[in-house]
Order: structure tokens, then sequence, then C-alpha cells
């Protein structure tokens, strides 16, 4: 039988002290741990990349410029036109996004708007990215001259039509909305259709 140079371990005790050393070790890694927690979140909808908040003392990010964006409209191959834009900080992070009124850029009629929230992607390259969609070309629905961003909220006056009889250039209906983000999402303001003289 070959005997082993090192000391059997098995038996022996902990003492004292070895408990007291590994509890010492213990607080210092969750101390650590504590220290080195990610930054608090800001208020944004999902998407790739990831806005910055302004730092304190620091002038916030220049608003995103929508020139660069495909948005999601079928236009036929005739491209899209922004016919509106208004920046605000929406979202309380210090720094402003973009609501862009797009629509197809069509020669003549009235083609229906889309109505998109666009901030800026946390990267090497700062580009703008859509975060939310708030009125759907599919809708058909034209935004009226009300369009601003004012104290975190967006206001607008959706134009559309009571019926399929009613002519594309001339819309029958007014609403005047908002949004606000709250709790992770934009909430629109409903408020009543009003009909409009012709």
């Amino acid at each position: 039988m070959q005997l082993s140079d090192v000391p059997d371990l098995a038996h022996t005790r902990p003492r004292p002290v070895h408990w007291l050393a590994t509890a010492t070790a213990m607080a210092a890694v969750v101390a650590l741990a504590g220290l080195l927690q990610p930054g608090a979140a800001t208020a944004s909808q999902s998407g790739s990349g990831s806005p910055k908040a302004a730092a304190p003392g620091r002038a916030p990010l220049p608003a995103p410029d929508p020139s660069g964006v495909d948005f999601p409209l079928e236009c036929g191959g005739v491209g899209t036109t922004v016919a509106k834009k208004s920046s605000g900080d929406l979202d309380g992070d210090g720094n402003p996004e973009t609501v862009a009124v797009v629509r197809c850029a069509a020669g003549s009629g009235t083609p229906p708007n889309g109505v998109y929230v666009l901030t800026r992607t946390g990267g090497e390259v700062e580009r703008a990215r859509i975060v939310a969609t708030l009125v759907d070309p599919k809708d058909k629905l034209t935004v009226g001259p009300d369009f601003a961003v004012r104290d975190g909220e967006i206001i607008a006056t959706l134009l559309g039509y009571s019926g399929p009889a009613v002519p594309s250039c001339c819309p029958d209906e007014e609403e005047r909305v908002s949004w606000r983000w709250r709790n992770g999402a934009f909430v629109r303001g409903e408020r009543r259709p009003v009909a409009r003289s012709v």
C-alpha cells in the first residue's frame, strides 16, 4: 500500500478563524457587487441601441434628424416626405426626441400620414431610429396645422373621413389628440371627433 505525502483533509475541523475569514470575504464580494451596479434606466421603448441620458452639467444631445430614417410606408417607389417635425424631451431623460409626420411623396392628392417618434441610438455612430408609431398610415388620417411638442406632450389635430363616400380631398372629421409618455408607452388622450364644415 502506498501512503500519500499529503495529510488527509477529510478529518480536519474548521476553526472559528476560518469562519471569520470566509464571512469577511463574502461581505467584501457583496459590497463590491453593490458598487458595480449599472446606471439608472431611462424611459424608452425597446429597439436596437440605447438612448443616452444627458450627463449633469452637460448640454443635451441634438434632436434626432428624420432625414435619413427609412420610414415604414408603402409608397410604390415614389419615396417619402417629412411633412412636419417637432422636437422635445418626451421621456424625461434630458435629451430631445423628434416626432415626424411622414407621407408618401405623391405629386397630388392627400396621401395619409404616419406619425413616428424618433430617438438617437447609443453607439459609435449616432443615428435616429423609430421607437413608436403614433398614427399608422393605414388609418387614412392626415395631420392638420395644429401639431407640436410642448412640455413633454405631443399635440395634433387629425383629419379623417366619416365614410368611404367622402372624397379624399375633403376630410369631414377632425379630432384633437395628444400623447404623453407614461409607464413605458405613449398614451393617447382620446377626444370625440367633431364634424368639420366643408
